[in-house]
């Protein structure tokens, strides 16, 4: 077809294309803007991704777009092309790219206004008003007679303390044209608060701020710095000079946890600067709210989680991602996407510096500095003086430890609450016990659904998967032979209960998903702690994540041995990471810090390398054993999952799969598989994978976009659950 703009858009849908349509009669929406069409039986939200001259479907094929839902395009160009290439490169569908960068209301139609609604009498109504109308309605009278004397408007509430039927009465007079609603946006910056004043930086923190804002344009910068070096007054001090210049910055965490301390700090620094959040701890109205002010250009500053890496920037500046090793910025379901690799090619795309900060850098960072990608900034000195913490490990083989606590940590914990300070024990793992267990016959109580063993949580009296969420009242006897059953293993929430025997009076805050599922209760608990009320803080890995706990003098790892002996070749990377980021809690300012690791393995390599030499010295080792084995960074992965709920048909698909992938044989492409999961059963179903590796990334893309159309082209492809991911980061 020729002669008239054809509609390039795309659909929240499992779809690889784009699907081509009419513009309305009278208007062409630009790409950007959503717009309703008709679909199959039904009609659907669509976003226009591109306008063509032509489509390759027949003329009486092509179908008109029945509305036009936004005034002007809500994704801008810049936008656009990032989703495109994140679409190509994680091999997903567009249609459910496009709407991940949307807030829920948006896909779902909603209007993009935002604030309170309010009614407003027109001059129709005015009119109507002054020549008696609407006479015979008396119910509408008032509304009018309300909107006339109220200059502003009136909200809901208002006109339900009218009258309690309000809505009908209102329709009418909309209908009529004598009223008209708006929304009233509430934004407003703290315009005349004082900003905090900034410390006096550090030299390595000068250094570290001259070269973020020396960079005329794109550059990648990799923070480097031992925890409490002061990392984030970096941060603030490169988006100090974004916001004098008029641009935005956005600022990626891992977790929501770390939000409200970190937000804070920002507010105090910035009260003018307008500061939005933006992650899963918002409602739906939030998260547009926050969104519309970013994309307004109101926001100058954007802090949120993963998906925040998409929001609109109309005056782009900087990009933060803090603790950008952290595996939380890599989408595990749907569209696998890692919100650190995307913002790196954003701020490229954008032409301005992108600032990824750790204590602990992931390898792939630390390769992209050696291959002179990136350039390293290092602040290897805590600020204000504090001294590194010092390190014991506690030999699990000469010291038990009943319910998980040796008397070595014990007698360390009640010397450091005596002397005024806290305590922070980390055990990542929640629930009472990760087993109950029989001694007459030896056999646990497992999940009915996954290969995995039942938690005992005790205070609700019941075991719980912690893969797939099952849940059943907790047994007191053996199924299988009548026996005794008895909790084995520690969970945080014994650890708590045994804390409290040993240390009554002590007030103690746990903090895992089981305790912060409320609205609020992460933000309670953890100012629990900086107040000092709280003198023993115990969690899982939400506490490891860039947390300040100035008072903490003491931290205690319970088992430091979860990950020593992992499969996935990442372990021992994890448990470095994660041992450095949990040690750096202890100690701050004029307060010296101790760290007590509790192990069976005191002579392993990996802890003796960490508790002598440091992370650095770890990571050269590491680098140099990945570079031998081939593995990432030093070769580029895909892995096709797959998932039935039957053994049989996901292996088979999974070995058409490989068939078809040797019809494209490439040079350097190595197809590894199939086999099973390391948790093959899963919620009732099986589960398998096929592994892609080559040595270089444009081949490996070449090959998944060509293997891909063949693998969806599968007769087996039907009877699986089916998955690709890029760059995988769990091989489970």
């Amino acid at each position: 077809m020729s002669g008239s703009t054809v509609l390039k858009v795309v659909i929240d849908a499992p779809v690889m294309a784009s699907f081509d349509y009419l513009p309305p009669e009278g208007r062409c929406p630009q790409p950007g803007q959503r717009v309703l069409v008709p679909f199959r039986n039904g009609k659907r939200i669509a976003v226009v991704v591109g306008l063509a001259a032509h489509s390759a479907l027949p003329p009486g094929r092509l179908r008109r777009v029945l509305s036009v839902l936004d005034p002007e395009p809500l994704l801008d160009a810049s936008l656009l092309a990032l989703l495109d290439w994140a679409a190509g490169y994680y091999q997903h569908p567009p249609g459910e790219v496009c709407a991940a960068a949307l807030p829920r209301l948006l896909r779902h139609g909603r209007d993009t206004g935002t604030g309170a609604l309010v009614w407003r009498i027109t001059p129709a109504g005015l009119a109507a008003r002054e020549a008696g109308e609407p006479a015979r309605a008396p119910a509408q009278a008032r509304l009018l007679a309300a909107l006339a004397d109220a200059a502003d408007g009136l909200d809901a509430a208002a006109l339900a303390a009218l009258a309690g039927r309000w809505q009908a009465g209102m329709r009418q007079l909309e209908r009529r044209g004598w009223a008209g609603r708006q929304r009233i946006d509430p934004w407003a910056a703290a315009a005349g608060t004082q900003p905090e004043p900034a410390p006096t930086p550090t030299a390595a923190q000068a250094e570290a701020v001259a070269a973020i804002t020396a960079a005329g344009g794109f550059a990648g910068f990799l923070l480097q710095g031992v925890t409490g070096s002061g990392k984030t007054e970096v941060y603030l001090r490169g988006i100090d000079v974004q916001l004098a210049a008029g641009r935005q910055s956005l600022v990626l965490v891992p977790e929501i946890g770390l939000t409200p301390q970190l937000l804070a700090r920002f507010r105090r620094r910035f009260p003018a600067a307008g500061i939005v959040t933006l992650h899963s701890g918002l409602t739906d109205l939030q998260r547009l709210e926050a969104w519309q002010h970013a994309r307004a250009g109101r926001a100058g500053i954007v802090i949120g989680t993963r998906s925040a890496v998409f929001a609109p920037l109309p005056r782009p500046g900087l990009i933060v991602v803090d603790e950008e090793h952290d595996g939380s910025f890599k989408q595990q379901e749907g569209f696998r996407y890692c919100a650190r690799d995307i913002a790196v090619w954003r701020a490229r795309q954008l032409d301005i510096p992108v600032v990824l900060g750790s204590a602990t850098p992931s390898l792939e960072s630390l390769a992209n500095v050696e291959a002179g990608r990136y350039r390293r900034l290092q602040l290897p000195e805590r600020t204000a003086g504090a001294r590194h913490p010092s390190v014991h490990l506690v030999d699990l083989r000469r010291h038990v430890a009943n319910d998980g606590l040796a008397q070595p940590l014990i007698a360390a914990i009640g010397r450091h609450l005596g002397n005024g300070g806290q305590v922070l024990l980390y055990l990542n793992r929640r629930g009472y016990a990760p087993t109950l267990m029989c001694p007459g016959c030896g056999q646990c109580v497992e999940c009915r659904r996954c290969d995995a063993r039942m938690v005992l949580h005790r205070h609700e009296r019941r075991i719980t998967c912690h893969h797939c969420g099952a849940t059943r009242p907790a047994p007191e006897r053996c199924g299988a032979c009548g026996g005794e059953l008895y909790a084995v293993g520690q969970g945080t929430e014994r650890l708590e209960a045994a804390l409290g025997e040993l240390f009554p009076g002590q007030a103690l805050v746990r903090v895992d998903r089981d305790t912060t599922r409320g609205r609020g209760e992460i933000e309670r608990r953890l100012e629990e702690v900086a107040s000092g009320r709280a003198r023993i803080l115990l969690g899982t890995q939400m506490l490891t994540k860039g947390h300040d706990f100035p008072g903490v003098t003491l931290v205690g790892i319970i088992d430091a041995d979860q990950g020593l002996f992992g499969t996935d070749f990442r372990a021992g990377e994890r448990l470095a990471q994660t041992f450095v980021q949990v040690a750096g809690r202890a100690g701050r300012a004029d307060k010296p810090g101790e760290v007590y690791l509790q192990t069976l393995f005191p002579d392993h390599p990996l802890l003796q390398t960490l508790v002598r030499e440091g992370y650095g010295r770890f990571a050269e080792a590491a680098l140099a054993e990945r570079r031998a084995a081939g593995w990432p960074p030093f070769s580029y992965l895909a892995m096709l999952r797959a998932e039935a709920p039957a053994r049989g048909p996901a292996l088979a698909f999974l070995a058409a799969a490989r068939a078809a992938g040797e019809a494209h044989a490439m040079a350097d492409i190595r197809l590894l598989g199939p086999a099973p999961a390391p948790m093959e059963r899963r919620a009732g179903r099986f589960r398998a994978q096929l592994l892609v590796e080559a040595d270089n990334r444009a081949q490996l893309q070449r090959f998944l976009t060509a293997w891909r159309a063949d693998v969806a082209a599968l007769p087996e492809a039907g009877r699986t659950r089916w998955s690709l991911d890029v760059d995988p980061v769990e091989l489970f």
